[in-house]
């Protein structure tokens, strides 16, 4: 049995589809799961409680964690962290690998320009500091001995919801109005599309070699700046190339009218510089080819457009 944690989303769903490559025993556990397999099976929880969790976890041999609390810094301090504990715990005393899926928040904000799997953990925000802790407690679990785990960790979505490419450019540029993004347009910046992320989270998850220890999943070796991600959007559309920009230092403002703005203000640093995400250790090791940012834009606009 094959287990996702968060079965919705972004990536729950996609990896449930991968996954069918290597079995037909896989279980989908969130509030409202959904087949996506015929032969899945369903299991509906509140997976922060711990009895839940454990049923959830039971009888599984591996354990993918995909689940995505609400993108506020309170829920994920209170959240986060006890069901992480309880993860660990459950795949201990039923002897299940665990694959965390991560994202780049906790490393230092002075080396997003060259991110690989050795960067300095040094993370300058509250939600930094979270999954900073999520990996160290996942990752002590192991250095003990109790279970086998491993960090698939991924930068922004490219993908057709969950990402900011579709919601400030396509979204805009669909309704006849110029894109938006935030920060500086100009600097490079990585994207990871959702499909070739579930492809290669499985792919990870069904090697016993991948184990113990942190894997950047695939991105395109050709990083573009945002001003190139809506050029393409804009020739693949058929319109104009424009596009605003809020600066960072504005969000904390546009935060008292959209709530999501004052979440991302202490994240802000992403976006004023280049955020360059190496996964070459993966792509070399599992001779990996990632969809290319054109091949990206072309299906995300042909899935939206039906």
């Amino acid at each position: 049995m094959q287990t996702i944690l968060g079965a919705g989303g972004n990536i729950g769903s996609l990896l449930a589809k991968e996954l069918k490559n290597y079995t037909d025993n896989i279980r989908l556990v969130s509030r409202n799961p959904i087949k996506v397999n015929s032969e899945d099976e369903l299991m509906k929880a509140d997976l922060t409680d711990t009895k839940m969790l454990d049923e959830a976890v039971y009888g599984s041999r591996i354990v993918y964690v995909t689940i995505a609390f609400d993108y506020k810094t309170k829920v994920w301090e209170d959240k986060w962290i006890p069901f992480i504990e309880n993860v660990v715990e459950a795949c201990y005393k039923h002897n299940s690998k665990l694959v965390f899926f991560d994202n780049v928040y906790m490393y230092d904000k002075n080396s997003l320009y060259c991110m690989t799997e050795n960067t300095r953990i040094n993370p300058s925000s509250s939600k930094g500091m979270v999954r900073k802790k999520l990996v160290e407690i996942i990752m002590n679990h192991v250095q003990a001995g109790k279970i086998n785990a491993l960090i698939a960790r991924a930068p922004d979505f490219a993908g057709t919801s969950g990402s900011m490419l579709t919601d400030l450019i396509y979204n805009n540029f669909k309704k006849g109005k110029r894109a938006l993004w935030i920060g500086k347009p100009e600097c490079k910046h990585s994207f990871i599309y959702t499909k070739d992320a579930a492809k290669a989270t499985a792919i990870l998850g069904n090697d016993s070699n991948a184990f113990n220890r942190v894997w950047h999943l695939p991105v395109s070796s050709q990083t573009l700046s945002v001003q190139e991600w809506i050029n393409l959007f804009a020739i693949e559309m058929g319109v104009p190339a424009k596009y605003s920009s809020i600066p960072a230092g504005m969000l904390g403002f546009l935060g008292l009218f959209v709530p999501i703005m004052r979440e991302l203000k202490e994240m802000a640093y992403q976006f004023d510089r280049d955020y360059v995400f190496d996964s070459s250790n993966f792509c070399n090791t599992y001779d990996f080819v990632p969809h290319n940012p054109e091949q990206i834009v072309k299906e995300i606009i042909s899935t939206m457009n039906n």
